[in-house]
């Protein structure tokens, strides 16, 4: 073989060479699991409504603060959000990071295997969810088989809103905002809402004690002691084998919400919402109805009442371990993220007491899961409404508080739309829920029953 001379030229050019190889393998490197963190993007994606997409203008702080990483924030319809995610996972373009602010809940993105787990990257980080304002109970709502899928960044609790106007003329002392107040019952909010009642065949006189939005429809039931959904639901990854709609106790939650329209006559029907409210209209905005239950994204538009208003807890059922519903919204990791460390720290970034103070403000009332950062949101609704007041509700809340069957029962809302189909026709006067129920019983166990064999073939 020939020797070739090796000048200190050519040695200075091949230094050069091997440095730019160096550098495009380190480049490289950082593209995949485990990188180094080098110019990398990571891409968020969200539904495009203005109290998701306030994410964009964290961006540019978290961009300066990590300079190796990039954010993209992809937005879809809301109509289009589960169908366009899966059509990107499907093509292996999947976002980084997103959460279950679809129709598809937590569960069924477990079920499809969309999601990374994160528990790793927790460790690595000595992650304490204390740390962040979090109980281990609220971490823990997303972690399944001991390992680590989402970490909460929003917390919805549900509460009572109550018209104050309503209270003052009919002489009635204001509803208690402590959960710990146990003369605040059911019982004694029907009472309440008897007195506050004025029933009229004139939409326009018509006035009522309570709209109880609580939960789902079929959710609902469990306030007033009934299971819907057999116990093997909460142990095996969201999937109940039975349903218990037929049972005594859920044909009696029904006909109790029914009675609420029909027979005591201090709730409003659909058909008076449509007629004072409109079409998907609150009817408590109309200030003809004293009280209201829901998810906590009701307060958005006490500031626009033309009463005045008052937050209270959701009073006391049947059932101690379901008395708040809880929506509370992770960040996961898609399971295909070539970028999951930078995912992690986005996610966490999300979560720091004033990035949270910071989108309760711009996002316009989305509430913290870092309740170090929940003084900011009390204080956002007044003076419509008591800081104090708000600050006893939402702690209440997320003491009594169950999380919603949306995020735990996969495929649920092909589940719910059965349940719709048949609850609804309890908004007939002469519905019967005993026969309603029977109904409802037969084809949900036969839904699930489908469902579990295309699981288990899956």
């Amino acid at each position: 073989m020939k020797k070739s001379k090796l000048t200190v030229g050519s040695f200075a050019f091949m230094l050069l060479v091997s440095s730019v190889l160096t550098a495009c393998s380190d480049t490289k490197g950082a593209n995949n699991e485990g990188g180094d963190s080098k110019n990398v993007t990571i891409t968020q994606f969200v539904p495009d409504l203005p109290d998701k997409t306030f994410v964009e203008k964290l961006v540019p702080d978290f961009e300066a603060a990590h300079p190796n990483i990039k954010v993209k924030i992809m937005k879809a319809p809301y109509s289009e959000f589960d169908s366009k995610l899966q059509s990107l996972v499907a093509a292996g373009t999947a976002p980084d990071v997103t959460s279950h602010w679809g129709e598809m809940g937590f569960a069924e993105f477990i079920d499809k295997g969309m999601l990374r787990d994160m528990s790793d990257l927790i460790k690595a980080d000595n992650f304490k969810a204390t740390d962040h304002g979090m109980t281990d109970d609220v971490m823990n709502i997303y972690k399944v088989d001991g390992k680590n899928y989402g970490i909460p960044v929003y917390s919805y609790t549900s509460l009572m809103l109550y018209n104050k106007d309503m209270f003052d003329k009919a002489g009635l002392p204001y509803p208690p905002a402590d959960f710990e107040d146990k003369s605040w019952t059911f019982d004694k909010m029907m009472e309440v809402a008897k007195k506050l009642s004025k029933p009229s065949d004139d939409p326009q006189k018509t006035e009522f004690g309570i709209d109880w939005g609580w939960a789902e429809k079929d959710m609902r039931l469990i306030y007033f002691g009934a299971k819907v959904y057999s116990d093997d639901t909460w142990t095996n990854g969201g999937h109940p084998t039975a349903s218990y709609f037929n049972s005594p106790e859920a044909i009696k939650a029904n006909q109790r919400i029914h009675d609420m329209i029909y027979k005591d006559k201090v709730m409003p029907s659909k058909e008076f919402t449509k007629a004072v409210a409109g079409q998907g209209g609150d009817p408590f905005a109309t200030g003809k109805v004293g009280m209201s239950v829901a998810g906590a994204w009701i307060l958005a538009s006490v500031k626009d009442y033309s009463f005045k208003v008052g937050v209270a807890a959701v009073p006391v059922g049947y059932n101690d371990k379901a008395r708040d519903v809880l929506y509370i919204d992770p960040l996961v990791i898609l399971k295909d993220s070539k970028h999951p460390k930078e995912a992690y720290e986005w996610i966490k970034y999300q979560l720091q007491k004033d990035v949270q103070e910071k989108a309760i403000e711009l996002s316009g009332g989305t509430p913290p899961s870092n309740q170090q950062a929940a003084e900011k949101y009390f204080n956002l609704y007044a003076p419509a409404i008591d800081p104090k007041d708000l600050k006893k509700v939402v702690e209440g809340g997320l003491k009594h508080g169950t999380e919603s069957y949306n995020h735990l029962i996969s495929s649920y809302s092909h589940i719910l739309d059965v349940v719709n189909n048949e609850m609804d026709q309890l908004d007939n006067e002469k519905a019967n829920a005993a026969a309603i129920n029977a109904v409802m019983d037969k084809k949900v166990n036969e839904l699930l029953t489908e469902l579990n064999t295309k699981y288990k073939k899956n």
